[in-house]
């Protein structure tokens, strides 16, 4: 039985079609997901995912233990701005999470051809935790004068084999979108790391004008 997909608005992990994810659950995406949670949550299946953008899971089941919650996980595929998705699917489950269901999820969506990584529900989840602070680091030095755009992406491919520069990779997919998820994890971590650098911020200031 194929796992049963709504999708409820935009959905920044399946902006097109969805890949036949084998299972008996139920795959919620789009902006107004979180509004048919609670529905799906009581039909009985092995699980529900929830599409997270920049929130956490806790943000839309709450942070204490929960029989008709138990079996509902977060997941977010990841995608760099405006770039296509990524085949990457972070899934995200609370302390409390029935086990058998993040196996279910996890099992549906590597049915559909994703990786899956598992991880728990902390803001920026794994990949945004980890390369934001790398690509704020990247635009400082930028503006500092370090050395020219084109010069640091040269170095850093050459040195450690990327095969694109993050100039290039941030200009490609949107220095705006950067601000914003970097925005949003410094509010929640208190982190200096995740401010946005200079050129992020003019470019998500020029972009909401």
């Amino acid at each position: 039985m194929p796992v049963n997909v709504i999708i409820t608005g935009r959905s920044r992990s399946f902006p097109k079609d969805v890949p036949p994810m084998p299972g008996s659950g139920t795959v919620l995406a789009g902006t107004a997901a979180a509004d048919v949670i609670s529905g799906a949550a009581k039909a009985g299946l092995d699980f529900v995912a929830v599409e997270l953008n920049n929130e956490c899971l806790g943000h839309h089941i709450g942070l204490d233990a929960d029989p008709i919650t138990a079996r509902i996980v977060g997941f977010a595929r990841f995608r760099l701005g405006t770039a296509d998705p990524s085949n990457l699917i972070e899934l995200v489950s609370m302390d409390w999470t029935d086990e058998d269901a993040v196996a279910a999820a996890k099992a549906a969506f590597e049915g559909g051809g994703f990786v899956v990584a598992c991880c728990a529900d902390r803001p920026g989840r794994i990949v945004n935790r980890l390369i934001r602070p790398y690509f704020n680091a990247v635009l400082r030095r930028l503006d500092d004068g370090l050395a020219s755009a084109a010069d640091m992406d040269k170095t850093l491919m050459l040195g450690l084999g990327y095969p694109e520069g993050p100039n290039a990779l941030l200009a490609r997919t949107g220095l705006a979108d950067h601000h914003e998820v970097s925005a949003v994890l410094e509010g929640a971590l208190g982190d200096n790391d995740f401010t946005p650098a200079r050129r992020a911020q003019i470019a998500w200031q020029r972009a909401s004008k």
